[in-house]
């Protein structure tokens, strides 16, 4: 059977040519679609297939394959090209600054306030002025950073604000350590019905 490498060239340009319609298309057609975008994007993948697909089943594979080659191509460019994975994928935006709301970016990725804020509520920020940074990332999806009066507390920071001792007596320097033990337990202490003499450590 003969080949030509007309339609390899073919399937090549139009994997291109649907990447860069679906960067045009924004951020909104990768995820959380509507149904009107639902429609616009299998639409689109339809129109890009018609002109290489063929009757013959041999021809198919070999189209299909290319796409996928073509695909796993473009992949490697990324992981290699900080400007194809740019270019490709695209960054994350900051729509909003502390507490403040980027309007410039939120018009560039189409998105409005409405939107936005429906995002937050999903993530469970009842207000901006709680947010330090907020970023739409590459794939629709957003990114959040709290501040830090905001910030739910985490177990390392609840031990931070706690006095080292009242963790771990082993810690205490050897003029706060009680000379009875060096191995004392605070709760031990308590079972102990507080017998334990401290005269010493407030010298």
């Amino acid at each position: 059977m003969n080949l030509d490498f007309q339609f390899v060239f073919r399937s090549v340009i139009l994997v291109l040519s649907g990447i860069l319609l679906l960067r045009i298309s924004g951020r909104k057609s990768i995820s959380q679609m509507t149904l009107a975008q639902t429609v616009v994007m299998i639409s689109i993948g339809s129109v890009i297939i018609q002109p290489i697909v063929e009757r013959s089943v041999i021809r198919t594979i070999i189209v299909a394959a290319i796409f996928v080659f073509t695909l796993i191509v473009i992949e490697w460019l990324q992981l290699k090209f900080n400007v194809v994975e740019k270019f490709i994928t695209g960054k994350s935006k900051i729509v909003i600054q502390n507490g403040q709301l980027e309007i410039k970016n939120l018009n560039k990725n189409r998105l409005t306030v409405d939107q936005l804020e429906m995002f937050l509520r999903q993530q469970g920020i009842s207000n901006l002025s709680a947010i330090k940074t907020a970023t739409i990332e590459p794939n629709g999806q957003l990114g959040y950073e709290l501040k830090e009066d905001a910030r739910p507390l985490t177990v390392g920071e609840f031990k931070k604000m706690i006095h080292p001792s009242m963790l771990n007596p082993a810690v205490m320097d050897s003029t706060q350590q009680p000379k009875q033990s060096s191995q004392q337990n605070l709760f031990e202490e308590i079972t102990a019905n507080h017998q334990t003499d401290h005269s010493k450590k407030l010298k």
